[in-house]
C-alpha cells in the first residue's frame, strides 16, 4: 500500500507550520507560543526558527515573532503578476487622478481574495488599502467579482475553499448574488469595513475569466469631483482598458 506521504522532509515541514502559524496571527508570537501551538518542544522549533530569522522570512518584534513580506515579495515576482502590474498600474494612476478616488488591485488566494497594488487618492479625500490586505471572498466586494467571472469549476474550487476554512455561507444565496454581479458587469456595495464608503469593483478579465478585480473604495462628499454612477464608469472604462492591454501581450 502506497504511503500517503510519498517523500518526507521534516525540516521543511516545519518550517511551514511556522510560517502558516505566523503569517494570520495579529500580534508576534513568542517561541513558547509556537512551540504550543504547532505541539513540538521549543527545542525542536528553535534551530528552524533561528534559519527562517536569518533568510528574511521573519522577523523579530518584541518578545516575539512575525512573518516579513518576502513571501509577498515573491509571489510578486511571479511573471503573471509582473505582467498584471505594468499594464494596471498605470491605468490605475489615471484611474485615481480622474476620480480624485484611491483604488487597489486584489487576485484570488484560496478562500482570500489579496490587494497586490494600490494608488493612493490625489488630495485629502479617498479611504487606501494597504498592499498584502487580505479579506475572504465573500466579504468583499473585490471577492465576489472575483467568484462571479470564473469557470465554473474555479468558483467550485474557490467555494470548496470557503468552506475549508469553515466560513459560514449560504450556498444558494452567494449563487445568486454571483450570477447577479456577472450579469451587471460590476457589483457596487457598502464597505464591510467603514461606513460612507462604497466599494466599486469590476473585472481584470484574461482568457474569459477574472485574473484580478480593480475596486474603487468611492467616498461620497464636498471633496469628490465625480458622482458615484460616473466614477463607476471611469472604473469600467480601466478595467477594459487594462483586460485589452493584457490580451494583447
Amino acid at each position: 500500500m502506497a504511503s500517503a506521504q510519498k517523500y518526507r522532509a521534516p525540516a521543511l515541514q516545519k518550517g511551514l507550520e511556522i510560517l502558516e502559524l505566523l503569517a494570520p496571527s495579529p500580534t508576534p508570537m513568542p517561541t513558547v507560543d509556537i512551540s504550543a501551538a504547532l505541539g513540538r518542544s521549543v527545542s525542536e522549533i528553535f534551530r528552524m526558527i533561528q534559519v527562517l530569522e536569518e533568510s528574511g522570512y521573519i522577523a523579530r518584534s518584541g518578545e516575539g515573532y512575525r512573518v516579513t513580506n518576502r513571501l509577498f515579495a515573491l509571489g510578486m515576482a511571479q511573471p503573471p503578476i509582473r505582467d498584471l502590474l505594468s499594464h494596471a498600474l498605470p491605468a490605475m494612476r489615471d484611474l485615481a487622478a480622474q476620480t480624485r478616488q484611491s483604488c487597489h488591485l486584489a487576485m484570488a488566494s484560496g478562500a482570500e481574495m489579496v490587494v497586490v497594488a494600490n494608488v493612493e487618492a490625489p488630495g485629502l479625500l479617498g479611504f487606501a488599502i494597504r498592499m498584502g490586505y487580505r479579506r475572504p471572498l465573500i466579504h468583499s466586494a473585490s471577492g465576489h467579482v472575483l467568484m462571479a467571472f470564473q469557470p465554473d469549476r474555479d468558483r467550485e474550487d474557490m467555494l470548496a475553499a470557503t468552506e475549508q476554512a469553515k466560513l459560514a455561507f449560504d450556498r444558494k444565496a452567494l449563487l445568486r448574488l454571483l450570477a447577479k454581479v456577472k450579469g451587471a458587469g460590476y457589483i457596487t456595495m457598502p464597505s464591510p469595513m467603514l461606513t460612507a464608503i462604497t466599494d466599486l469593483s469590476a473585472p481584470i478579465v484574461r482568457n474569459g475569466a477574472a485574473l484580478a478585480a480593480l475596486t474603487v473604495p468611492f467616498v461620497d462628499g464636498p471633496g469628490a469631483t465625480l458622482g458615484r454612477a460616473d466614477a463607476l464608469l471611469a472604473l469600467q472604462d480601466t478595467t477594459s482598458q487594462i483586460s485589452a492591454g493584457l490580451d494583447v501581450a
